[in-house]
């Protein structure tokens, strides 16, 4: 993925301009949405979601010496750290997500030296587009691009050849996935929230005009045409979600907890029946989040039917469904995501919405008839300044290509 045109343009002026050379290499990755399957995917469970028009593009080159040195336009301050004592540091917290690639890179037995990287990205933050996976996939790209490696299960073999014109072959779909790991090990073991693989994943594969239907059990990929007459309108709240605060790990640990009063491995293996009848052995907040996980599973497997369908007024009642279990059961939603829910819900050109990503805040996304797109901007706009006292700017977002 080349990234948006105003991302790689200005990563490169960024870089110009802090270290006062033209950069070396410039790579991109996407934000993502989610459709559907609301904290699945660290439940082996199935996920819709797809890459979107905003990416995250990363300017880097080459320095001697063995330091990193780093700068965002986002953030004022850069940050520079030895690649032989990558720390964690909270003051600089988008930092970590760029240390944690490489202090897994380390462990995998990938060479690499110091570098500069310039940061820019289109990706809102703390709107539920996963910003943070894509600056993952953007590092592990640009750290193949300055000293190719090829990962394998157990740690890395030998690296790709550039052709005669420079360019590195695309990673395969194995180290694909193997990235799309490493950057999952670093967010939970470096960053410390305990994500599944769902957004790098959809970082790396996702496809234009598509959805990517996965299933986080197998890892099987497959994509689910989503064309229509229709757009996919992102309604941020204003509200932002810090998923390293706790509320996502507390949720994965009632997961989890559900999973092992069932005896079970993960959430994965129960329907709805089997739960209910062994409602007994859990905790009230356990079947609430087993009941929802349950839930999602089904409503990803009958949206994906309807897609294939064409049935996208189908789809839509998923979408309402799938935010109201959010709401009731899963408790990651917040008065204003709800209320975004209910004004979308009222507009007749709406098809679906639910809240999209961790929860707890971020944004809401929503199927709505194309031609009716600016009407619908309108009402929420002014709905939710009436009804929450904040303001909401809608963002038109188009289905993209992965970065791999």
């Amino acid at each position: 993925m080349k990234g948006t045109p105003n991302s790689a343009r200005d990563a490169r002026e960024l870089f110009r301009r802090t270290f006062g050379t033209p950069p070396t290499r410039i790579v991109a990755a996407p934000g993502r949405l989610e459709l559907l399957g609301n904290h699945t995917d660290y439940n082996a469970g199935l996920v819709l979601a797809f890459a979107i028009d905003r990416a995250t593009s990363l300017a880097v080159g080459p320095r001697t010496g063995g330091h990193v040195r780093l700068v965002s336009s986002a953030f004022p301050d850069p940050v520079e750290f030895a690649i032989d004592a990558i720390n964690k540091d909270d003051a600089a917290p988008w930092a970590n997500y760029v240390k944690g690639v490489l202090q897994k890179f380390r462990g995998r037995g990938v060479h690499f030296t110091g570098f500069d990287a310039a940061v820019h990205t289109t990706v809102p933050m703390g709107a539920g587009m996963s910003s943070s996976a894509a600056l993952q996939v953007a590092t592990a790209l640009a750290v193949r691009e300055l000293h190719p490696y090829t990962l394998t299960p157990t740690g890395c073999t030998v690296p790709p050849r550039r052709g005669s014109d420079g360019t590195l072959p695309r990673p395969t779909t194995t180290e694909k996935l193997e990235i799309a790991r490493l950057c999952q090990s670093a967010e939970n073991e470096f960053v410390g929230v305990h994500c599944g693989l769902l957004d790098p994943i959809t970082s790396l594969f996702g496809r234009a005009h598509h959805a990517i239907e996965l299933d986080c059990q197998s890892l099987a990929i497959e994509p689910v045409p989503l064309i229509g007459e229709i757009a996919i309108v992102v309604c941020p709240s204003g509200v932002k979600h810090e998923l390293a605060a706790g509320q996502y790990n507390e949720l994965r640990v009632h997961c989890e907890s559900a999973a092992r009063a069932l005896g079970l491995k993960t959430l994965r293996s129960v329907d709805l029946r089997t739960l209910a009848a062994n409602k007994g052995r859990l905790t009230a907040r356990e079947f609430d989040c087993a009941y929802h996980i349950v839930g999602e599973n089904q409503r990803v497997h009958f949206g994906t039917r309807a897609l294939r369908d064409g049935d996208l007024e189908q789809f839509g009642h998923y979408l309402f469904q799938s935010h109201e279990s959010s709401r009731d059961h899963f408790r990651n939603s917040c008065a204003e995501l709800d209320t975004l829910v209910e004004l979308a819900r009222a507009h007749p050109a709406c098809l679906g919405a639910r809240l999209t990503g961790g929860g707890f805040g971020g944004a809401t996304i929503n199927l709505v008839r194309r031609d009716a797109v600016a009407d619908f901007n309108r009402a929420l706009t002014a709905g939710y300044q009436e009804r929450a006292g904040r303001s909401t700017e809608p963002m038109l977002c188009q289905i993209a290509d992965g970065a791999g």
